[in-house]
Parts: C-alpha cells; structure tokens; sequence
C-alpha cells in the first residue's frame, strides 16, 4: 500500500489560500478547536464538515474550502465525537438527528459558540454524517442592533401573560428572544430571576451588565427532556421570566398557558405565519372537546404576537420584516365574548389596530428601498394580510 504523503507536501501553488495552514495528516481531538476557531477568524459564518468532503466555510454567502482534503469516515469519527460525545455514530445509526450547542474557550475571558446540527446522510454508498455549524455572537444582539419597532418593544415587558415570537425555521426566532431578553436585562432595575429553557442554548448573557438580575439557562434534552419538563421545574424555582424555546406540543402549551396563569411572564416561539395563524395553530393541538376551555385560557394570557421573516436585504444582508399585534385588556374581552371559531377573522381584522401587517411592514421596507419588489410581494401575501 503506498505511503500516504503528508499534506505539506500535497499542497501546491494551486492550493486554496482559505485552506487551513495548519491541517494534519490525521485529525486528531486537539485540532479541532484550534481548526474552528480559524474558521471563525476567516469571518465564517456556517461550517459545514462532511463526509469524503472538505471542510467548507460560508463566508458573505459563498462556500470557501477550509481543508485541502476530504476528511474520510476516521476523521468524522473524531470531529462527532469531539462535538457531542462517543455515542454520536450510534445516535444518527438509529435515525435522528442531533441538535446541540458547541463552546470553545480560548482563556478564561473569552469564549467562541456554536449552535450545532448534525444528521446522517449517505456518501458514496456508505453512511456519512454533515455537522452544520452555526457560529454564534459572543453576546446577544440589542432591539437597535435588530431594527426592532419602538411599539414592540414598548410591549415586550408584560407584568404577567405570554409573548409569542412566531415565523418559519431560520427565520431569526432566536435571535429577536435572546434581543429581547437583553432588553430586560438591561432596564435600571433589571428583570428579576429568569429562567431560560433552550434546544440549544444560542446566545448567553455572560458579557450583559445587569446586577439586578439572575439568569439560569436550561438545555433541552441534555439538562431536562423537554419543554413541558422545563416549564414545570420552572414554576418551583421562583422565577420572575420564564422562556420556553419552542411551544410546539399540546402538554408544552398547556404548561406555558399555566405559568402565564399564574404570575409570570412567559416568551415562547411557534414555527407559525401570522399573528391570526399562530392563535388558530395553538389551539389546533387540542382536542375538539376541550378546545374551547383552553381557548380561554390562552386568551386569558396573550399579550403579544410577532411574526417575523428574513428577507434579502438590496446590497448586502438580510432584514427582519414584522408582523404584530398586542392584545390589551379590551381585545381579549371582545374575543372570549365570542365563539373562539371566529377568532382567526376577527384577529385579522384587528392586526392593524392594535399592531401592524406583514403587508404593510413589507411595503414600508420596500418603499425605503431595502427590499426588492419580488420579496416584497411575497411577504405581502405570506400570513394572509
């Protein structure tokens, strides 16, 4: 068998000048922080490491080789079982796929995040895995930093019910809650205990000043199996904020509806479209003979839906693009004065009174020239605006 040469000798004046200058033979647990957190330094923003592929780094939208080789089944094996663990090969071998939170620590100031997904996939005839990387800000993002309306944040801080972040996968869920969360933390008097339950943990609060605050941060499943599990042990910890990641089942619901219930503000998502869609899809995951009673119930503590979506940006980046509605004390008595089945059209029709459209926020970007009109059109159709 001929002796493998080492990459040193394999490169050539051809060579992608991305690749890492620093690449092994073989990778090894040692290399792959030090190799990530290069990638971070190239300004990469996705990382995606796949079998009998390089490395790959998407830097301003565009894939760039971060190794001068294809990493082989031996090298994966190292880079699985760096990131989540030895009993990664066995997981993905029985069908899911993994989704988790990656930290490197460079000293003991500072620290580089990762939200991580990893799924199998087949290449050339054989099982492989892809590991997606997310790289993540050191801190969370401000509601300036986001654009974010002054009427949603002039919402944001109920004294008690919920707030219901909704929009697609990749929409940017995460990143308004983390904005929001550093909204609170930030006021004079700070927030309180909040409580965060998360599938990964995205951003942390290390780097935010708010000596008037606790935070704890919960990841789902590695600290508690779910969200329903996660809202439970909330209500025996005292909190003040409650956050659920995502409100996607009918227990997850009914626990988040109870502790809104029972004095604490509570900020959860859904991967819904419209402020209207996203009331009629909680409801959807009852069955019809107690829909009704837990319609009132989550009426009883709404206090504020948005929806948002990413558009393309004209010259560079994305823009969030809100739907909203807030839903004061005089909305919520009109609705539960009514049958809960006419709720979807009437919402619809009171979006623009008590918040804004996506249609309309749509035009505002497009009319300021952010947006080009094929995104804007989109968006204006998109929650039935």
């Amino acid at each position: 068998m001929e002796a493998r040469k080492p990459i040193s000798l394999l490169k050539s004046a051809d060579s992608h000048a991305e690749t890492w200058p620093d690449e092994p033979d073989r990778f090894k647990e040692m290399h792959v922080d030090p190799f990530l957190m290069w990638c971070v330094k190239q300004g990469s923003s996705d990382i995606s490491i796949q079998s009998d592929r390089p490395v790959y780094n998407e830097i301003s939208g565009h894939l760039y080789p971060g190794t001068f080789r294809n990493l082989d089944a031996e090298d994966m094996a190292t880079f699985l079982t760096r990131i989540y663990g030895p009993e990664a090969l066995a997981r993905l071998a029985s069908g899911m796929d993994l989704d988790v939170s990656y930290e490197i620590r460079p000293d003991r100031y500072s620290r580089m995040r990762f939200r991580v997904n990893i799924t199998a996939i087949l290449s050339k005839g054989r099982d492989g895995a892809q590991i997606t990387m997310r790289t993540l800000p050191s801190d969370p993002p401000t509601m300036d930093d986001l654009k974010i309306e002054q009427e949603i944040r002039d919402f944001w801080a109920p004294r008690q019910g919920m707030v219901v972040i909704t929009g697609a996968t990749g929409s940017g869920k995460s990143t308004l809650l983390a904005a929001g969360n550093r909204l609170l933390l930030e006021r004079p008097e700070g927030c309180g205990k909040m409580l965060t339950y998360e599938a990964p943990i995205e951003y942390t609060y290390d780097g935010v000043q708010s000596p008037r605050s606790l935070v704890s941060q919960t990841e789902i499943p590695r600290h508690l199996p779910d969200f329903a599990a996660g809202v439970r042990n909330a209500l025996r910890r005292k909190p003040e904020i409650i956050l659920v990641g995502e409100a996607r089942d009918r227990e997850t619901i009914s626990s988040a509806i109870e502790a809104a219930q029972t004095g604490h503000a509570v900020y959860t998502t859904t991967h819904t479209m419209g402020v209207a869609n996203t009331v009629q899809r909680m409801l959807s995951t009852y069955d019809m003979s107690e829909r009704e009673e837990r319609a009132i119930a989550l009426m009883e503590t709404l206090r504020l839906i948005v929806t948002q979506a990413l558009a393309p940006r004209i010259g560079g980046g994305r823009c969030g693009v809100r739907e909203w509605m807030r839903f004061p004390d005089d909305v919520r008595e009109k609705l539960m004065d009514m049958e809960f089945t006419e709720w979807p059209n009437e919402i619809q029709r009171m979006v623009p009174s008590y918040g804004q459209t996506m249609a309309r926020s749509a035009e505002i970007f497009y009319e300021n020239g952010e947006i080009d009109r094929r995104h804007y059109l989109l968006l204006s159709s998109s929650t039935g605006s």
